[in-house]
């Protein structure tokens, strides 16, 4: 029968970024400190925002949100790959695996609702500013995270479920840093059909809402900034959501490229590189791309600073 060549799987081996030895090092120190930038500049972020009730408005509270998301985000996997290389030892359990893929879908996902909930956000104080306090109401903020959270929740335990009903084959090598969803899809024995249509349709369907948004958001963005008469009043407006649509930019571009290429154009090496980008570059830069880019911040962390100062201890 088929399915007594099939192997139960107890672990994988993740191969990383480079299996040459003398790169090891390298990488080792180079993810080591943009992960503790990127965990660093989110928290600092998220302290100014509590610390400072002048931002305690629906853009901060997504951007909270946003950067809670990215620490969570780069925690899944970069440990891991880290923990990894220091013991040399690219073993990761089943479990683990699937603990891993599962989370990683969550925060994956919650970022780009996340983001596309922002757009929404500067729609509305753009488009429509007198009416901004009212629409974005508390209620609505909490609401909108709060069903982020959820659907993403559910939406990951599908995958992991789905994926979990799979057989794997005598080789468990991954040619990636975390588990993927897609290089554990291409070591199954078994037709992942199944997983393929789900990624394709619910997974789908979720980044098109989300794509549909942002699309939607700041067409009518635009068109509302080029009827201000004033060019001073286009940098301002422009200004309120330029962060967000760098940071946009940044993270669809390159997750769009891992998840819905063409399979003939899919390569290990280019998946592995583009998932960096997303997964490390991108949660490393949105603290800077917001606090160098935005007054409020900037002020918030400047009032941080010279408290700490101040109320510190003189010798």
């Amino acid at each position: 029968m088929a399915w007594e060549n099939l192997t139960s799987v107890s672990e994988f081996f993740l191969l990383g970024l480079s299996e040459q030895p003398e790169k090891q090092e390298v990488l080792f120190g180079l993810f080591l400190f943009m992960y503790l930038i990127t965990v660093a500049g989110n928290l600092i972020i998220i302290l100014a925002i509590i610390a400072d009730a002048q931002l305690h408005t629906p853009m901060y509270f997504f951007l909270a949100n946003l950067s809670l998301t990215d620490a969570c985000f780069v925690s899944t996997t970069v440990p891991k790959m880290l923990a990894n290389i220091w013991i040399q030892n690219p073993i990761i359990s089943y479990a683990g695996c699937l603990s891993q893929l599962y989370f990683f879908m969550l925060f994956v996902m919650l970022e780009a609702f996340l983001l596309a909930v922002m757009a929404y956000d500067r729609y509305v104080a753009i488009c429509h500013p007198l009416h901004y306090i009212m629409v974005m109401s508390p209620g609505l903020c909490v609401l909108l995270v709060s069903a982020s959270w959820i659907m993403n929740t559910l939406h990951s335990l599908l995958h992991t479920l789905l994926m979990n009903n799979l057989s794997f084959c005598a080789d468990h090598e991954i040619p990636h840093f975390f588990c993927d969803i897609n290089p554990l899809l291409s070591l199954s024995c078994t037709d992942p059909f199944i997983n393929e249509l789900v990624i394709f349709t619910i997974g789908g369907l979720s980044g098109l809402v989300c794509v549909l948004c942002l699309i939607i958001s700041y067409a009518y963005i635009f068109s509302t900034i080029l009827k201000i008469p004033s060019a001073q009043g286009k940098r301002k407006a422009f200004s309120t959501c330029s962060s967000h649509l760098s940071v946009v930019s940044l993270f669809f571009g390159t997750s769009f490229g891992v998840y819905f290429s063409p399979p003939s154009t899919r390569s290990a090496q280019k998946g592995t590189v583009a998932s960096v980008m997303y997964t490390v570059v991108t949660p490393m830069l949105n603290p800077f791309i917001y606090s160098l880019r935005n007054r409020d911040i900037k002020s918030s962390l400047g009032k941080i600073i010279w408290v700490r100062k101040i109320h510190s201890p003189q010798w």
